[in-house]
């Protein structure tokens, strides 16, 4: 844990509006606030340079502090479930497809009158526990093959009985197993209950479970002929039963027994997971539930850390909209929680928005990558900057970037939680460019609207949680929209809502790489979380498992927007084609920048020696690099768009992203056609435009000298004209 850190309860607020904040000092110890609204987050003293301004506010001073835990680890809370009159035996069962066997989980625990019963599974096997004591069946569980669990106290017969069967029978060893011992302990009356945990923080199952039941009046046998059958227990057995094929969009579970003891998912854990009665024959969870009636839990789910309040600021009505942060500092350290304002009255006071791209932020939230503390240490010592990085503080959860303890890919995040490493003041990595910053999201963003600011350009800034909330119309104030250095992840809404601004006469200006490229779909309760699914193709590190490429959250199917018939060249005229090291190269204009429709981005650039330029950087050393887009009709680039630079890249680190490559070969043109990043332009309905940049590292060429390298003039005279409401000559 950190000695000191926090999260907001949203990414952007109104003047007038409150944001909550959430703090945890270690020990509780006291600690100091103040806000700042920010011009450049970068660190690097030779670069930019950080530089902000402190906004007095309310909050600003020495507060108490609180030591707020973190419980990681997913699992179903239950209510308190009536077990009835003792006397009559006692069954738990479940269906289970364990992935960390080894270690010891618990399906399925009940406490109450004094008495703590639980059903897991283990190195031993299946086991019961009874206030403490553990009775296993000794054999060892197959890891991801599904089998059934039951456990029975019986206090007639004064026994506590044990069984285990495989539904798949291994050849080579038998997994069927049995084992008894003396009833310790009467389960009767009112108690709490757990499904894959023994208590919150306890010993977490990891892996699917599936039909979790409390059953009374059978024995052993009958209670797993019935969990292997997927049948219905005798009328008046059913104490409770929980079907997980009921609510799969929400956190909701349903208890289908006469109780109702309907429970509640903690931490996230991922639903629309095929069952143990998938066949293939349906793939999409919507068109089968009962296909898809398991939850896979695991240790290390992490979703609303339910930390309290400790500030709350309510936004004074003359602070400008820009990008803000909370600096926190106590216990001997510090931290910062960025947030950004927008306008009380959008588009009143300036014509330029920054689209900040606060999807991709949460979807990278806390992206543990080994040895990075260590490997940034000393730079952060000796440039004032923040020291953490993921890897060095694991209890925040991980990003979608990473893997569960057990192996399988994490689909969901949440910015309801600590992200350590979406900060400012702060670096991701160690540059390859002598000068170069190692800036990534929140703090290479800020160059853009540290850009304006020294130009004098006023701007507001619109997130895109507003434009899934509100679509088009939170754009539609705005003459001109830039974006930032990798809009990665969007919903159909954020998609839908660039689309429609696009067509209905607004100027973007796509300042990224590797844009508009996975689908998200958020929680249904709001959108502080996300979750992807990673089906078919595309830069990942995890794969999506056969039946399980539907999200969660709506049904829809998840990936690519290329491979769901929306590709970025569709919108921006570019897409995500190249991919390589962080190392930057120069681009060189095109033809295309002598067109007469583009004159404009020609002023005080046309005596470039040689067409070259962004050879500098503070992003990789160069204007192009690590992930580049390009340019394809096919793929809907309007046929009037204009190339006016590329670069190709030929470093042995880059190559064409995998939905490029239709074998293990690169055919020779793949290097002029595949492998490069271009700029290009056209014009939109409505007297609209758009201009995209396609690269990553492109926005870290902007600061060189002082925003004026030709870089940079290529983005301020587009803006200036975007701006400019005349039409564009031949459309309109």
């Amino acid at each position: 844990m950190l000695p000191i850190t926090g999260y907001a309860d949203r990414w952007s607020v109104r003047p007038g509006e409150t944001i909550r904040f959430m703090v945890s000092v270690q020990g509780g110890a006291e600690y100091t606030a103040r806000i700042a609204r920010i011009h450049c987050g970068d660190p690097n003293p030779a670069g930019p340079g950080y530089r902000e301004v402190r906004m007095p506010s309310a909050i600003e001073g020495t507060h108490p502090g609180l030591d707020q835990p973190i419980r990681r680890g997913s699992h179903v809370a239950l209510p308190a479930v009536d077990l009835g009159p003792g006397g009559r035996a006692i069954g738990l069962a479940a269906t289970v497809w364990p992935t960390l066997p080894d270690q010891p989980g618990v399906v399925l625990a009940w406490e109450g009158n004094g008495v703590r019963l639980a059903l897991g599974l283990g190195p031993e096997g299946a086991f019961c526990e009874v206030n403490g004591a553990v009775v296993a069946t000794g054999q060892p569980l197959t890891g991801r093959a599904w089998h059934d669990i039951v456990a029975v106290v019986d206090p007639a017969g004064g026994t506590l009985s044990l069984r285990q069967q495989p539904r798949k029978p291994r050849l080579d060893r038998e997994e069927a197993a049995s084992a008894s011992a003396p009833l310790l302990g009467l389960p009767t009356g009112l108690g709490r209950g757990w499904i894959a945990t023994d208590a919150p923080g306890g010993r977490h199952f990891n892996g699917k479970i599936e039909r979790p039941r409390l059953a009374a009046g059978l024995d052993a046998e009958a209670l797993l002929g019935a969990q292997e059958a997927g049948a219905a227990l005798p009328e008046g057995a059913v104490l409770a039963e929980w079907d997980f094929a009921i609510g799969i969009t929400g956190d909701q579970v349903a208890d289908i027994g006469p109780g109702g003891w309907h429970g509640r998912c903690v931490n996230l854990p991922t639903r629309a997971m095929t069952g143990s009665r998938w066949t293939a024959a349906h793939q999409r969870w919507t068109e089968a539930p009962e296909h898809w009636a398991a939850i896979h839990f695991h240790e290390d789910d992490m979703g609303d850390a339910g930390w309290q309040p400790s500030l709350s600021l309510e936004i004074p009505a003359d602070w400008p909209s820009g990008v803000y942060a909370l600096h926190l500092e106590g216990a001997g350290w510090r931290d910062n929680i960025p947030f950004y304002i927008r306008a009380a009255k959008p588009g009143v006071r300036a014509r330029v928005a920054f689209l900040a791209p606060t999807f991709t932020y949460t979807i990278y939230g806390n992206f543990a990558r080994p040895g990075r503390q260590a490997q940034l240490h000393d730079r952060a010592v000796a440039w004032g900057a923040l020291q953490q990085s993921p890897d060095g503080h694991l209890n925040y959860g991980h990003s979608t970037y990473n893997w569960h303890s057990d192996g399988s890919g994490i689909a969901y995040a949440s910015m309801w939680r600590p992200m350590i490493d979406k900060r400012v003041n702060h670096i991701q990595m160690i540059d390859p460019s002598p000068e170069g910053s190692g800036t990534y999201w929140i703090t290479a963003d800020s160059y853009v609207t540290d850009m304006l600011d020294q130009q004098g350009i006023e701007y507001e800034v619109v997130t895109d949680h507003d434009l899934h909330a509100e679509g088009a119309a939170a754009l539609a104030p705005y003459s001109v929209v830039l974006t930032g250095q990798h809009p990665e992840y969007h919903s159909d809404r954020t998609l839908d809502g660039i689309a429609g601004y696009i067509a209905g006469g607004g100027r973007f200006v796509y300042l990224g790489g590797n844009g508009f490229y996975w689908k998200v779909v958020p929680h249904g309760e709001g959108p502080w979380a996300l979750e992807v699914r990673r089906a078919e193709g595309g830069i990942r590190l995890w794969a999506a498992e056969p039946g399980e490429s539907y999200h969660a959250f709506d049904g829809s199917y998840g990936g690519l927007w290329r491979r769901l018939g929306r590709p970025p060249q569709s919108i921006v005229g570019i897409g995500f084609s190249t991919q390589g090291n962080y190392n930057g190269h120069p681009y060189r204009f095109a033809p295309g920048i002598l067109d007469p429709r583009v004159a404009f981005l020609r002023e005080g650039i046309e005596a470039v020696p040689g067409g070259v330029f962004g050879e500098r950087g503070f992003m990789g050393g160069g204007a192009a690099g690590h992930e580049l887009d390009r340019a394809d009709t096919r793929l809907g680039t309007p046929h009037h768009a204009l190339i006016v630079a590329t670069a190709i890249v030929t470093e042995p680190s880059y190559a064409p992203v995998n939905e490029e490559r239709y074998d293990h070969t690169l055919w020779p043109r793949q290097h002029d056609e595949v492998m490069r990043s271009d700029i290009t332009f056209f014009e939109a309905p409505k007297g609209g435009a758009v201009l995209s940049f396609g690269s990553m590292n492109y926005i870290g060429a902007l600061p060189v000298d002082g925003y004026t390298n030709p870089a940079a003039r290529l983005v301020l005279n587009a803006i200036r004209r975007f701006m400019d409401p005349a039409p564009f000559p031949g459309f309109g």
